[in-house]
């Protein structure tokens, strides 16, 4: 468990490291939606009248 613990904590720093430090979104594409911010589109049109 140990091991895994810490190749868990290695693994995070890696991938913030390409991700220029951060693990998260910005409040504003996260206010906006992450399948509109990374995709342009809405996971559910039906709920907004685009279907």
């Amino acid at each position: 468990m140990v091991f895994v613990g810490i190749l868990d904590v290695v693994l995070a720093f890696i991938v913030k490291a390409c991700f220029k430090g951060s693990l998260r979104v910005s409040e504003e594409k996260e206010a906006q939606g992450l399948d509109i911010a990374a995709h342009g589109e809405s996971a559910y049109p039906a709920y907004i009248g685009l279907d």
